[in-house]
Parts: C-alpha cells; sequence; structure tokens
C-alpha cells in the first residue's frame, strides 16, 4: 500500500479513481446512443433552397468537379472529413476485440477531432484483418475524404499498412498509435531536455516497449536528429540489439530496421540494463507499477528523465520514480503532472494538413509539431511538473495546425498555400466553431444532460 502521507493517494484510491470511468463509461454510452451526429453547416431558409442543395442545382457543382477533381475540396466539405479506420486488432489495452467493439473508440477518437481540431470524422470499422485489404478500402475511400486516421491495427502490419498507404494516396494518412504518441513523446522531451540543461541530440535515450508507439518514436527521434547510436530499444526478454536471433526480417521487419540502427555500443542484457547510464527513458509497455524497478532508476544518470506512459496504470508511480533519482517524471494520466496524451497532437495536425488541402502527413510535421507544443509550454512558463500544454488549453492547437500547414506548404504537398495570418485566424475559427457549437447544443437541450453519476451507477 503507498502512504497516505504529503498528499500521495494509496493504490486503492488510485485504481478506484481509474476504474470509475470505466464504471460510468456503458451507461453514459447507452443514455445518449453514441457520441457522434451529422447536422447540416448551410442554412436551410425554407423547402426552396433543397433546390440548390440537392437537384436539380447541385449538378451545377457535379460538372464542376467532374472537370477538376480538387474541386472537390472546394464544393464539398471532403476538404474536412477524415475517415477514423480500424481493423479492432488492437483496441486500446483490450488487443483484438473485433470492429463492433471498437466502435466506442473510433466514435471516441471522432469526438477528439471535432472537439480540439474542428475536424469532421467518421469511424469506420472493418471486418477484414487482410492489410492489402484495408489499404484497397482506404483507397477505396480517398474520393470522399481529405485524410485517413488509422487506428488501433496490430503490428507490424500497422506499420505496412501506414507506409504503403501513405505511398499510394494523394491525401495524408496517419497511423496516431505511432504518429501521435511519437509527436508528444518527442514534445516533452524537447522540454524536459531543455529543463534538466542536456543536449537531447548528444543524450542516451532508451525506449522500453517495442510496439507501434516506440518503434515510431525512434524513427522520429532520428529524424528529430538525436544520434541513432544512442538511442536504446528493449522489450519484455531485455535490450534490442543486433544479435538477437528472435529479432527477423521476415517476422518484423521495422523491430529489426530499428535494431540495426540504434544501440551503437552494442548493450546487451535484461530489461535493468537498458536503465545503466542512460539520460532519459520512455516506457511504452506493460502497466505498472512495478514494470520499471525503482533501483533501475538509480542506475540512470544523474537529472535522469522517466517517461512512463502505460494506462491505468504506470510502469512505475511518479513519486516512485523521483525518490529513485528521476528528475522529471511523465505519465499518459491527466491526474499526474505532464500528461503525454496523442490528444495533443493529432486534431491540430489534421487541421492543419486539412487547411493547406495537403496531399501527404509526414514525420517531419510530427517534429514541427511537437516543436509548437513545447514551445508553447515555455511561453507560457513551464516547470518540472509542467513540460507540456494541457488539452483544456485550447489556444494551442490553431498555432500547432498553422505549424504543420507551413511545413506543408516547405515540403510542397500543400494545394493551396495561405498566409501563415490566414492559417491562424482559419484553424482558430473552426475550432471556435466546433466548442461554440457544443456549448449551445447543450444549453439549449438539444444535447441533454447526462444522468447523475448515483444514477448512472445503479
Amino acid at each position: 500500500m503507498v502512504s497516505s502521507e504529503n498528499n500521495k493517494p494509496t493504490v486503492d484510491e488510485l485504481l478506484a479513481k481509474a476504474r470509475k470511468p470505466a464504471q460510468l463509461s456503458p451507461s453514459m454510452h447507452r443514455f445518449y446512443e453514441g457520441k457522434m451526429q451529422v447536422i447540416p453547416k448551410c442554412a436551410i431558409r425554407n423547402i426552396d433552397d433543397f433546390a440548390v442543395w440537392y437537384t436539380p442545382g447541385v449538378a451545377a457543382a457535379c460538372r464542376e468537379i467532374q472537370a477538376n477533381t480538387d474541386k472537390s475540396f472546394e464544393l464539398t466539405n471532403r476538404w474536412n472529413y477524415v475517415a477514423v479506420v480500424s481493423d479492432g486488432t488492437r483496441v486500446l489495452g483490450l488487443g483484438d476485440i473485433g470492429p463492433e467493439a471498437a466502435m466506442p473508440v473510433m466514435e471516441g477518437k471522432a469526438l477528439l477531432f471535432k472537439y480540439l481540431g474542428g475536424v469532421d470524422a467518421f469511424p469506420i470499422c472493418l471486418r477484414t484483418k487482410d492489410p492489402d485489404e484495408i489499404v484497397r478500402i482506404c483507397k477505396a475511400l480517398e474520393p470522399s475524404f481529405g485524410g485517413i486516421n488509422l487506428e488501433d491495427i496490430e503490428k507490424p502490419k500497422c506499420f505496412e499498412i501506414l507506409e504503403k498507404a501513405r505511398s499510394e494516396m494523394q491525401v495524408p494518412v496517419w497511423h496516431d498509435d505511432q504518429q501521435g504518441t511519437a509527436t508528444v513523446i518527442l514534445a516533452g522531451l524537447i522540454n524536459a531536455f531543455k529543463l534538466v540543461g542536456k543536449n537531447p541530440k548528444e543524450s542516451l535515450i532508451t525506449l522500453v516497449g517495442s510496439g507501434a508507439a516506440n518503434i515510431r518514436t525512434a524513427y522520429v527521434l532520428m529524424q528529430w536528429g538525436v544520434k541513432p547510436g544512442n538511442i536504446i530499444l528493449a522489450d519484455s526478454k531485455g535490450v534490442m540489439h543486433t544479435s538477437r536471433k528472435d529479432i527477423t526480417k521476415e517476422e518484423d521487419p521495422w523491430k529489426y530496421d530499428v535494431t540495426q540502427k540504434t544501440n551503437a555500443e552494442g548493450r546487451t542484457g535484461d530489461l535493468e540494463a537498458a536503465f545503466k547510464g542512460v539520460d532519459a527513458v520512455v516506457a511504452a509497455s506493460k502497466p505498472g507499477p512495478n514494470t520499471i524497478k525503482k533501483e533501475w532508476i538509480q542506475s540512470m544518470a544523474k537529472d535522469a528523465i522517466v517517461f512512463a506512459c502505460a494506462n491505468p496504470i504506470p510502469e512505475i508511480w511518479p513519486w516512485d520514480a523521483q525518490e529513485a533519482g528521476a528528475r522529471i517524471v511523465a505519465t499518459g494520466r491527466s491526474d499526474f503532472p505532464n500528461q503525454v496524451n496523442n490528444s495533443l497532437g493529432f486534431p491540430a495536425i489534421f487541421r492543419g494538413v486539412l487547411d493547406v488541402k495537403a496531399k501527404t502527413v509526414t514525420d517531419d510535421m510530427c517534429i514541427a509539431a511537437a516543436y509548437e507544443l513545447a514551445g508553447y509550454a515555455e511561453e507560457r512558463g513551464m516547470s518540472e511538473n509542467d513540460i507540456l500544454p494541457r488539452m483544456d488549453e485550447w489556444e494551442v492547437f490553431p498555432r500547432e495546425a498553422v505549424a504543420c500547414a507551413l511545413k506543408s506548404i516547405e515540403q510542397g504537398v500543400a494545394r493551396v498555400k495561405p498566409s501563415k495570418q490566414e492559417l491562424y485566424e482559419r484553424a482558430s475559427a473552426i475550432i471556435r466553431n466546433a466548442r461554440d457549437s457544443t456549448e449551445l447544443l447543450m444549453k439549449q437541450g438539444l444535447i441533454k444532460q447526462p444522468p447523475k453519476e448515483s444514477e448512472l451507477l445503479r
């Protein structure tokens, strides 16, 4: 049991708090019968307007698009539509639960897209696990969407699907479990290293866990400028190194590739060995609280940085990490300092690439978003317990969107090229509209207030 002294909650209290959302969730979902709906955005003054919005007038818009398919980004809402595509094979911590059971998560993703980024996102859960078929479906959906968000797809096929779809499609394709996680981790590391006074591009960084999140984080860190040899990855069997016979190109080409590029010193050993002398550890692995042990952190370099990102329980309690010598600790939870949350990334990144009608989204755009997230926190004041923006600091989202849009223009993949000011005003207006619309619908009773917790828990 963790002591309740110094306002530290007990393990039982933390577990009770962690369980409450799950206890409320089925009743809340049943009450609202889902989380998203489709409502008009055009004026309907009287029945005559349907002659413009539908037949016969709509044919004129169709003919313009037939002559130039890029006009679909101007004459329809395609510019703001994103498909949230999943096969349900790796949903949160639940695993392969199937496409129907994945729907609540994809609807939740669509809700965050709308409220935080003003993006109209649609959950699309597929009854196929075949990677080629998933790519084919994404390509078939392309005429209706300005972007594709891949979600909760098991590895290693998630890497294959992302790379193939990105190369074969002319709209941004993104896998949030990879790129979204890597973006926010990078933002947190930028500020954490500033606070401890170390150069991250010369430091040793260990990534604990070899899933989609940390494999992509490794690539993004390398793209950002961290020396590949200074990155050490570890999985459940210990340090990943080139002599390990169980890491093969045939079974997992991306894990194999990153193993070939990292760990220049050729470090070997169990998980504990991955901590010795390193400056930062980013864990995206098995929920704790004893996945990472205090004595391992004690073996890290001075002023150590520890991101324990597993949910609902981090790999190590933050206070245990600090007592073991970590100077900065982040987790995936909102009730602890320094939450590392994908929601800081994907809504604004898509807002940016959609606003320039980009043809792709790149890791460089993730890096641009990470810099903006880090910069926002630094400008408004950061500390060792406050290294990242919070989700309720909505002003960061337009800024992040602009950074991604400008990077799209710089990389030559934008269909339109508004000015920085135009991009900021547009993103701000769209995001404010989404938030204000929700608030207005609630005030008018068109979105019902939920029952009291006591009624939901009956």
